[in-house]
């Protein structure tokens, strides 16, 4: 008989069937999730992804892997944790967001998840990986298509929008802070290759090449974010024109 297939870890069927560890089981005493992720997450900043291991969590945990094996099946399971564990640092209670205009919640809510983004950039490869329904991730969701709906977009728009947003915050901040993003000093390098590219062929590029390498990420940020909400208030202010 074959075995039973398990879900992939951080998947919407792997949050759906994960339960808590028993309270009590013989050996060591239990330990907090919590305190697991929250040092998982450190080790990962200080070490990257690809370096951490069970044991060398169990050891800064002062426990062993065992310990370990009761809360997690496995480094990919406690990754998906992780993932969601990143998103829960983002500084922005619902209230906070209540009666501002919508472009000012919604970037109010982009720049705190940009933020939470930015502190943790070896992390982030988890949160593209595939799409997070962890309970932080669920509530994040909740609250900006509920923002969206208060403020009169139609459900089809309101849930895009939310995935639109969601893709150019965790995409910028993974390609400018993601492990082995060129250091400001190689933007140089990047300005002077494309000054010495083929003017026949390239003639649009040399022309570009001092704007294309000096605009700071802020403005890029910023910049990015205005054109897509200019492009959800001409959707939400002509709703017939939404695509199906």
């Amino acid at each position: 008989m074959a075995s039973e297939v398990q879900p992939v870890p951080g998947s919407a069927a792997w949050w759906a069937s994960r339960t808590p560890a028993p309270a009590y089981r013989r050996g060591r005493p239990p330990m907090d999730v919590g305190r697991i992720v929250d040092t998982a997450l450190k080790l990962i900043d200080d070490v990257g992804i690809q370096a951490l291991t069970l044991r060398m969590l169990a050891d800064a945990l002062d426990s062993g892997t065992a310990t370990l094996y009761r809360h997690f099946n496995g480094k990919d399971e406690l990754l998906a944790l992780v993932a969601d564990r990143i998103l829960g640092e983002v500084p922005v209670p619902p209230e906070e967001l209540d009666g501002l205009p919508w472009r000012e919640a919604v970037n109010t809510a982009a720049e705190a998840l940009y933020g939470a983004l930015c502190r943790h950039p070896n992390a982030l490869s988890l949160l593209a990986s595939q799409v997070p329904v962890g309970p932080n991730a669920l509530r994040a969701r909740e609250r900006l298509i509920t923002l969206f709906l208060s403020h009169g977009f139609p459900v089809g728009l309101a849930a895009r929008a939310f995935t639109a947003i969601g893709h150019y915050v965790i995409g910028f901040a993974i390609q400018q802070h993601g492990p082995g993003v060129p250091q400001p000093e190689d933007h140089a390098q990047l300005r002077d290759y494309y000054h010495s590219l083929d003017p026949a062929t390239y003639p649009a590029t040399i022309t570009a090449a001092d704007e294309l390498t000096s605009v700071s990420q802020h403005d890029e940020f910023w910049f990015g974010l205005g054109l897509l909400l200019d492009g959800l208030e001409q959707a939400r202010s002509n709703p017939s024109k939404e695509r199906a």
